[in-house]
């Protein structure tokens, strides 16, 4: 009863160990992928020194056609969005308007002063990543 007992437990283990052997192995480079910057600040450059009470965010924002991002400052909220679907005109201050389309970026350091419209017919959608402030 014991042999059999051990015999049973020592094929358990070996199937154990074979199921460990044929799992398949983490990549550790790369393979069809392609990372590409479209932006990008150096965070050290824009005057803050409160990171301990900050929290980086991803929201996705949709502005109705006729729709508004009313005037603001980043100036404590440093941002990158990008367009994901539509237009999106931008009125910066000291600046000339610019329009953004899908796959573009705005980017928004702690110099920017700026309010933006939609005035196309379709909603825009932007994914926005910041620095936001606790």
């Amino acid at each position: 009863m014991m042999k059999t007992l051990s015999v049973a437990l020592s094929i358990l283990a070996a199937g154990g160990g074979l199921s460990i052997a044929i799992a398949q192995q983490a990549p550790t480079e790369n393979k069809g992928m392609k990372a590409e910057a479209l932006s990008g600040f150096a965070l050290g450059k824009q005057g803050l020194d409160d990171f301990a009470q900050r929290q980086m965010r991803v929201r996705q924002i949709t502005i109705e056609p006729g729709g508004v991002a009313g005037f603001h400052s980043h100036k404590d909220r440093p941002a990158l969005s990008y367009i994901m679907k539509g237009s999106l005109t931008e009125h910066r201050k000291g600046g000339p308007d610019r329009t953004y389309k899908a796959g573009e970026v705005i980017t928004e350091s702690t110099d920017v002063d700026h309010w933006a419209e939609n005035t196309s017919s379709e909603p825009v959608v932007l994914i926005s990543v910041d620095l936001f402030k606790e």
